[in-house]
C-alpha cells in the first residue's frame, strides 16, 4: 500500500484526511507521508523509505523510538489489563517522580492530553482567584480548547487563521492577548483589566510558532507582574517539561510558575497530560475542593507505566541533557553556516535539542517576526529535505526535535542535506 493510496481512502472517512491538521501537509504543496514503523532515530513510510526523524511524535521520544526500557514496561502493563477507571500504583510513582524532579511542584492531577491540562489548570486559576479573564501571547498555542483558540500558533497559524470558528465572542472576549517578549503589552493589558485577570499563561519557550526563545528578563518580568497584579502564572511546558532540563523551563531560567501544565514525555509516546502546582492550590482540586475536574482515562497503567520508565532513565541519565543539548547545538550552527554560505536569508532559533529554521532576514524574537517567514521558501526546503530522507515538521512554525538516539552522523547528513536543498531555493 501506498502512502497516496491510504490518502485517497483516508479523506473519504477523516477530516482533510487527518486526525490533527499539522499532518496534512497542505501548506507545503505534499501528500502526507502514512507512517508503517519506527525505531530509534529513524522512522518508515509505508512504502519501506527511512528517514531521519526530528518530529519525534513533536517530543515525546526524547530517548528515540522503542526505548527497551518503555518497551518492557509497556508489554509488562498491557499483560495486566489496558484500563481500570480505578487507582493504580503507577499513577502513584509518576506524580511522586514528578514531584521529585521539579522544582516546587508539589501535587499533579494526571489528564488525557496537553490540551485537556491547560483547560483544567485555567479552570484552577479562575477558580482560586475569583477573576475571569486570562492573557496569552499571540503565536503561543496552548491545545484546542476555545478560551485558547486566539492568536494561536502550531496549526492554526500554520493554516493562515489562528482563530477558529465555533469560538463564541463571550469565550474569546475572557482572553487577552498579549505580545511575546513585550511586557509592556502585558502591563497594559494588565492595568486596563485591574483585578479582573485570573492569570498569565506563557510558553515559557514559544515552540508553537517555530522556536522562539524568551529574552533576558522577559520570564522573570512576567513573574514580577503577576504578583503585583495577584494573577497567576501558568507555564505551559507540555513541550519544554523534562526537555530542557529535568526541572523543565521553570529550572532552566530560574523562574518559578503558579502552576504548570505537562504532557509528551511524561508519557513516553503514550496520550497524557498533567497539571499541578502548589499543594494549597491542588487541594482546591475536586474532591478535595470546589473546582471540578475528571478523566476516566486519566492516570491509565499503560501511558503511566511507559511514563514512569522514561522519567525514571532521564533522572537517573542526566548525560542524556548534554547529549541531546549538545547535538541540537550543532545543528543549529550547522544550519546557520550553510545558510552563510549559500546565501540565503534564513534564522536558526534553537534552545537545547529544540530548534526551527525561518526563511526570513529579521531575527526572529516575537509572532510578527515569525509572521514574515517565506513560507513558499520554507514549503521548496522541507520537500528537498524530505526527498534526501529528513523527516521534519512541515510547518514553518513546528519545532525540530532531537533524541538521545540521533547521532553526530545523523546531525551531519542532515547538514548535506540541507546544504544541496538550499542551493536550490
Amino acid at each position: 500500500m501506498r502512502s497516496h493510496d491510504l490518502f485517497q481512502r483516508a479523506v473519504k472517512v477523516l477530516p482533510g484526511g487527518v486526525n490533527s491538521p499539522v499532518r496534512a501537509c497542505k501548506n507545503v504543496g505534499c501528500e502526507p507521508l502514512f507512517i508503517s514503523h519506527a525505531n530509534a532515530q529513524h522512522i518508515y513510510d509505508v512504502e519501506g523509505r527511512e528517514y531521519i526523524d526530528y518530529i519525534n511524535s513533536w517530543g515525546p521520544m526524547i530517548l528515540g523510538h522503542n526505548h527497551p526500557l518503555i518497551v518492557e514496561a509497556v508489554q509488562k502493563a498491557v499483560c495486566n489489563g489496558l484500563s481500570f477507571g480505578a487507582p493504580c500504583e503507577a499513577e502513584v510513582l509518576v506524580g511522586e517522580l514528578m514531584t521529585e524532579m521539579v522544582p516546587g511542584l508539589e501535587m499533579t492531577r494526571m489528564v488525557n492530553s496537553g490540551t485537556e491540562a491547560v483547560m483544567s489548570a485555567l479552570r484552577v486559576a479562575r477558580g482560586v482567584t475569583g477573576r475571569d479573564k486570562i492573557i496569552k501571547f499571540a503565536g503561543c498555542y496552548h491545545g484546542h480548547s476555545d478560551s485558547m483558540l486566539v492568536k494561536a500558533g502550531s496549526g492554526a497559524l500554520t493554516g493562515g487563521s489562528p482563530d477558529s470558528r465555533g469560538v463564541t465572542a463571550r469565550t474569546a472576549g475572557d482572553t487577552l492577548t498579549a505580545e511575546f517578549n513585550d511586557l509592556s503589552s502585558v502591563k497594559t493589558l494588565l492595568d486596563a483589566n485591574a483585578g479582573q485577570v485570573a492569570a498569565v499563561i506563557v510558553e515559557p519557550v514559544a515552540a508553537n510558532m517555530g522556536v522562539v526563545l524568551p529574552e533576558e528578563g522577559f520570564l522573570k518580568g512576567l513573574r514580577q507582574l503577576c504578583n503585583e497584579s495577584g494573577a497567576l502564572l501558568i507555564f505551559d511546558e507540555v513541550i519544554t517539561g523534562f526537555r530542557l532540563a529535568p526541572g523543565g523551563a521553570q529550572s532552566w531560567f530560574g523562574v518559578k510558575a503558579d502552576l504548570v501544565t505537562y504532557g509528551k514525555i511524561i508519557g513516553g509516546g503514550m496520550p497524557v497530560g498533567a497539571y499541578g502546582g502548589s499543594r494549597a492550590m491542588m487541594e482546591q482540586v475536586a474532591p478535595c475542593g470546589p473546582i471540578y475536574q475528571a478523566g476516566t482515562l486519566s492516570g491509565n497503567p499503560v501511558a503511566m507505566a511507559a511514563g514512569y520508565a522514561q522519567l525514571t532513565y532521564l533522572r537517573d541519565h542526566p548525560e542524556v541533557y548534554e547529549g541531546i543539548n549538545r547535538k541540537g547545538q550543532l545543528l543549529a550552527e550547522g544550519l546557520r553556516d550553510i545558510a552563510k554560505e549559500t546565501g540565503v536569508p534564513m534564522q536558526v532559533n534553537q534552545i537545547g535539542s529544540l530548534a526551527t529554521v525561518f526563511f526570513t532576514e529579521h531575527p526572529v524574537t516575537g509572532y510578527s517576526d515569525a509572521c514574515s517567514s517565506d513560507l513558499s521558501r520554507f514549503a521548496q526546503y522541507y520537500r528537498g529535505m524530505l526527498t534526501g530522507g529528513i523527516y521534519a515538521a512541515p510547518s514553518q512554525f513546528e519545532a525540530m526535535f532531537v533524541s538521545a538516539a540521533h547521532t553526530e552522523e545523523d546531525i551531519c547528513k542532515t547538514l548535506d542535506v540541507a546544504r544541496k536543498t538550499l542551493k536550490t531555493l
